[in-house]
């Protein structure tokens, strides 16, 4: 894979050097936050939850009335010739797009282009070494807008509340509205009690997550029951097992809550079972 100083990206039409890529100031995305995003994993070498991945890009667009920059065919293709060109066996593609360029102004403009921009980065994705040592989590304050359910690219309340995490030395926060855990900072949240798994349900009060939505197809496939509820703090800290999911974590076990240990403080066999069904269910798909 080539390092970050020699990586191809891709902005508006063209593959550019990273250190050549350039967008207008009067970019939407830039001065409104006015676009959506998306991150796709790559094992393999190959794109895994493609399908998802369109799905929730076309819905977002929908919600802000964002046409799409180019064909849904066109756009896996820019995807899959970025992996290409970058050599990426392992890791994620971070695609954007905006409203495009226009004079500052709060209604949207009525000529504009939207901007389409990619990047890959590198990442262990099925080697984590914190698949075997969980990570810890903190509660933060829910600061973000409304409509969490679409993947905007206005993510200062989630900036805030990761730098909250980090700050006291934990590596996910799990944000609290009205008593209840939402999810996470960056990720889906969810607890199991009983063997039962616990995870908020779908709304405008939370991303529908491509990997939440595929963890519950394999945990109802597995026989595991699900329960698509909200849930409190003090009821995720008696829980028997938490975890997290997400495109860059999969499945990835949480043993303390706000330093209060999460069952016997070890990733627990539920989420080590659906995190290696996933595995397999990933793998399955690059090699086809």
């Amino acid at each position: 894979m080539k390092n970050s100083l020699n990586r191809i990206v891709f902005v508006n039409g063209e593959y550019v050097k990273e250190e050549d890529a350039v967008i207008s100031i009067f970019d939407r995305g830039f001065i409104f936050g006015d676009g959506v995003y998306e991150v796709v994993p790559v094992i393999n070498g190959k794109l895994v939850d493609k399908k998802y991945f369109l799905e929730r890009l076309d819905r977002s667009l929908n919600e802000l009335s964002i046409p799409w920059p180019c064909s849904k065919e066109e756009y896996m293709e820019v995807m899959n010739e970025l992996v290409a060109r970058n050599d990426l066996h392992e890791g994620i593609i971070y695609s954007q797009v905006t409203r495009g360029a226009a004079d500052r102004d709060f209604p949207f403009p009525e000529h504009s282009d939207p901007g389409f921009v990619a990047f890959t980065s590198v990442m262990d994705l099925l080697k984590n070494p914190e698949i075997k040592t969980g990570i810890e989590v903190i509660t933060t304050p829910d600061l973000r807008w409304k409509r969490r359910d679409i993947k905007s690219v206005n993510l200062l309340g989630q900036v805030l509340a990761k730098q909250d995490a980090v700050s006291k030395n934990a590596k996910e926060g799990w944000m609290v509205e009205d008593g209840f855990i939402t999810e996470g900072v960056s990720s889906s949240a969810y607890i199991v009690k009983d063997g039962v798994l616990i995870t908020r349900q779908l709304s405008n009060s939370i991303l529908p997550g491509i990997r939440r939505r595929t963890l519950l197809e394999i945990a109802k496939d597995a026989g595991i029951e699900v329960d698509e509820r909200v849930f409190t703090v003090e009821e995720a800290m008696a829980a028997d097992e938490a975890f997290i999911s997400s495109a860059t974590t999969m499945a990835l076990s949480v043993i303390s809550i706000d330093g209060h240990t999460i069952g016997d403080g070890k990733p627990g066999p539920i989420t080590q079972q659906l995190r290696q069904l996933y595995e397999a269910r990933v793998l399955a798909e690059a090699a086809e």
